[in-house]
C-alpha cells in the first residue's frame, strides 16, 4: 500500500488518513472561455496539473501552457461528437474522493489521482431557447450533461475540492492560491454559486420542455401578455402537479389570474368561516366588494340593480354576488368574480348584465356555463377551480431579479376565535352574531387586500374598503367615503331616479355615484352631460340632507390590517356609523384610541393577527 501511496503523490500519516504532497490537479471544461488563459497561467505558476477537454484544452495549448487531455486519465477518447468527454470513474472518483483511508485505498487500487480543482461552466441553453422559432432538436443539443455532473460532484465535495463556475471568481481564487491555499469560506462561496448555476440551468430546461410537453392548460398555460401588452411572453405554470384550475372559456391574461387567484381563497375562507355561499368582486389585486349570501331586502334588490333577476330569492350565491358587486359598482366595473359554490342560473344572469372580465368558481351548471360563454362575444373568461387545492406552505416571488420567499399567510379568521378580546367598553358582554359576522367579512377581505387597508362591513358584505394607501388615515377615510356613498344610494331620492330609456347600467352607476358622492358640478358641460341620463333630473343633496341621512347609518363593523396609530382613524370611522372596530394592538397610541372609541360608543376588539398583503 505504501508503494501505491507514493505513486499517487501521498504520504501515510496513520492508518486512517492520507495527505497529498503535490499542489494538486485541476480539470477544466468551460463553454465561456472568458479569462481562461489568465487562469491557466496562474494554475501552472502554482504547479497545478491541468487536465482539460475539447475546445478548452485546445485554447490552453494554443496559449502556450502545458495541458493534458482528459483522456490522459480516462484512457478513453472523446466520443459521440464530444457528448462524452468527462463521464468516467477516473474523473469523478478523483473529484468525489474524501480524505478517508477507505477512499484512498480505492483510488490506489484503481490507480486514480485525486482532483482538487474543477473549473466548469455550461452550454448556453438559455441563449439557445430564447432564439426565435428554436426547435426541440436545437434545444436538446445544448443540454449539458458532463459539465453539470462535474459541477455537482465538485460542489458536493467542496470540503476538499474547489469548484469555479463563474469566470468572475478567477482573480480572487488565484489570489488565495498564491497565499498557499483556498480557504474553506471561499470553497463554500464557490459551492453555493455552483449549485445556483446548475439549478438555474435545470430550471431553464424544465421551463422550455414544460411549454413543449406538459400540455397546454394542464401544467403550463400561455397568457396573452404580462401586466402590460408589451410584456411578452407570459405564462402560468406549476412545478409539481397540474394547474389547480381549468379554462372553460376565454383566454386569461396575467392580471386576470392575479385577481382570480387572490379572490378564490378569499371566498373559500369566507364561506368556510360563516357557512354561507360567498362572492368577491376583484379589481387590480384587491377586492372591490366581498359578501356572503345573506337574503336581500326589496330595497337592496333595487339598489344593487337585481330586482329583475328571476330565481334570486332561491340562490344564496346570487345574493352574495349581488352584494359584492353592489357595494362599490364603480370599482367593480370590469371585475374578476370569485364564487365559492357551483354557479347557478340566477348568478350567471346577474353576471351577464354587468361589465366583467371573468369568473372563477369550483363548478358551473350546464345552463349557467352556456350563459357565461356567450358573454363578450364568446370571449368571457370562465375558470373552474379545484376546491380541494391547497397551495404549498412556502411561497416565493421575483422582484427586479431578486427572489423573495416566505411562509404563506395561512392565518385562520373565525367569528368564534378571532374576536374574543373586547378592550372597550370594559366588562362588555360577548359581541352579537351580526357583529361577529361582519367583522369576519371585513377581516378576511383585508387578508387579500393590498396594504395598508381598512374595511367597513354591514349585513354580511363589504360596504367600503380603502386599499393600498401609505397612510392609515387615508385608508380609513377612503373606506369611510365609500361606505357613505353606499348608504346614500339607499336614500329614496337615489332609489326613485327616473332614467331615460336606453340608459346603460354603467352610465346609471356613474350618475348615481356622482349624485351620492356630492360631486355633481353646478353648471357647465359636465353638468349637462350628467343630466342626459335622466327623464327627470334629481335634486342635488344639500349638506344638511347628506348629514341627516348619514346619521342613520349604524351597526357598521370596521377592521384594519394593522393597528390604528392615531385617534383620527377612530373619529373618522365613527362618522360612518361604525359600532365595532377590530384591529391589532401594539401602537404607542393604543390607549388614546381605546378611550376615544369608548367616548363614541364604539366597541374596540383586539384582532390579534396583522394582515399585510402585497
Amino acid at each position: 500500500m505504501a508503494g501505491n501511496a507514493q505513486k499517487i503523490g501521498m504520504t501515510c500519516l496513520n492508518k486512517k488518513e492520507w495527505r497529498r504532497t503535490d499542489r494538486g490537479t485541476a480539470i477544466l471544461s468551460v463553454y465561456d472561455k472568458t479569462g481562461l488563459l489568465d487562469l491557466a497561467k496562474g494554475l501552472v505558476k502554482n504547479d497545478i496539473r491541468l487536465l482539460a477537454s475539447g475546445g478548452t484544452a485546445k485554447l490552453i495549448r494554443e496559449g502556450g501552457f502545458p495541458v493534458e487531455d482528459v483522456s490522459a486519465i480516462t484512457k478513453a477518447p472523446e466520443m459521440l461528437s464530444g457528448r462524452v468527454k468527462t463521464l468516467h470513474p477516473a474523473v469523478h472518483a478523483g473529484i468525489l474522493a474524501r480524505d478517508l483511508a477507505s477512499d484512498e485505498q480505492d483510488l490506489a487500487e484503481q490507480n486514480i489521482d485525486k482532483v482538487d480543482y474543477v473549473i466548469c461552466n455550461l452550454y448556453p441553453f438559455k441563449d439557445t431557447v430564447n432564439k426565435i422559432n428554436v426547435t426541440v432538436p436545437e434545444a436538446v443539443e445544448d443540454i449539458d450533461i458532463g459539465g453539470v455532473t462535474l459541477i455537482r460532484a465538485a460542489a458536493k465535495n467542496h470540503g476538499r475540492v474547489t469548484i469555479l463556475s463563474d469566470p468572475e471568481d478567477y482573480h480572487d481564487f488565484l489570489s488565495e492560491l498564491e497565499k498557499g491555499e483556498v480557504t474553506q469560506k471561499a470553497r463554500q462561496h464557490y459551492m453555493l454559486k455552483a449549485f445556483t448555476h446548475t439549478a438555474d440551468y435545470d430550471t431553464a430546461i424544465s421551463n422550455f420542455f414544460r411549454k413543449e410537453y406538459a400540455g397546454e392548460g394542464k401544467q403550463y398555460l400561455s397568457l396573452r401578455y404580462g401586466t402590460n401588452p408589451h410584456q411578452k411572453p407570459a405564462a402560468a405554470y406549476t412545478t409539481e402537479g397540474p394547474l389547480p384550475f381549468k379554462v372553460l372559456n376565454g383566454s386569461p391574461g396575467y392580471i386576470n389570474l392575479l385577481d382570480a387567484l387572490n379572490a378564490w381563497p378569499l371566498v373559500k375562507e369566507l364561506s368556510e368561516a360563516l357557512n354561507y355561499p360567498a362572492a368577491a368582486s376583484f379589481k387590480h389585486v384587491s377586492p372591490a366588494g366581498a359578501a356572503i349570501g345573506v337574503p336581500l331586502s326589496e330595497i337592496e334588490r333595487k339598489v344593487y340593480m337585481v330586482d329583475d333577476i328571476e330565481g334570486l330569492s332561491d340562490s344564496h350565491l346570487a345574493q352574495a354576488y349581488a352584494r359584492a358587486r353592489g357595494a362599490d359598482r364603480m370599482s367593480s366595473f370590469g371585475d374578476v368574480i370569485a364564487l365559492s359554490h357551483e354557479v347557478d342560473v340566477p348568478t350567471a344572469k346577474i353576471i351577464s348584465k354587468e361589465v366583467s372580465d371573468g369568473v372563477i368558481a369550483p363548478a358551473y351548471s350546464k345552463e349557467a356555463l352556456e350563459i357565461l360563454s356567450k358573454k363578450k362575444g364568446g370571449k368571457y373568461l370562465v375558470l373552474e377551480m379545484d376546491p380541494n387545492y391547497t397551495p404549498p406552505a412556502q411561497e416565493s416571488r421575483t422582484i427586479n431579479g431578486i427572489t423573495l420567499t416566505q411562509h404563506r399567510n395561512d392565518a385562520a379568521i373565525s367569528p368564534d376565535t378571532t374576536f374574543t378580546t373586547i378592550i372597550t367598553p370594559s366588562n362588555s358582554p360577548p359581541l352579537p352574531e351580526p357583529a361577529l359576522r361582519d367583522l369576519t367579512v371585513a377581516t378576511i377581505a383585508l387578508k387579500y387586500t393590498q396594504s395598508n387597508s381598512v374595511c367597513y362591513a354591514l349585513n354580511g358584505q363589504v360596504i367600503g374598503l380603502g386599499a393600498g394607501q401609505q397612510s392609515r388615515i387615508h385608508c380609513t377615510r377612503l373606506a369611510g367615503d365609500k361606505a357613505d356613498n353606499w348608504w346614500m344610494r339607499f336614500h329614496e331620492r337615489a332609489i326613485g331616479i327616473k332614467w331615460k330609456k336606453g340608459t346603460k347600467r354603467a352610465d346609471k352607476s356613474n350618475a348615481i355615484d356622482m349624485l351620492c358622492s356630492g360631486v355633481v358640478p353646478d353648471t357647465g358641460v359636465e353638468r349637462e352631460d350628467w343630466e342626459k341620463s335622466f327623464e327627470e333630473v334629481p335634486k342635488i343633496f344639500t349638506p344638511e340632507e347628506r348629514k341627516e341621512w348619514l346619521s342613520k347609518l349604524s351597526e357598521v363593523a370596521c377592521s384594519s390590517d394593522a393597528f390604528f396609530p392615531f385617534t383620527d382613524n377612530v373619529y373618522r370611522a365613527g362618522r360612518s356609523g361604525v359600532k365595532y372596530i377590530a384591529a391589532p394592538t401594539g401602537s404607542q397610541n393604543d390607549q388614546p384610541c381605546f378611550e376615544v372609541a369608548g367616548q363614541l360608543g364604539i366597541s374596540f376588539i383586539e384582532q390579534p393577527i396583522r394582515l399585510f398583503h402585497h
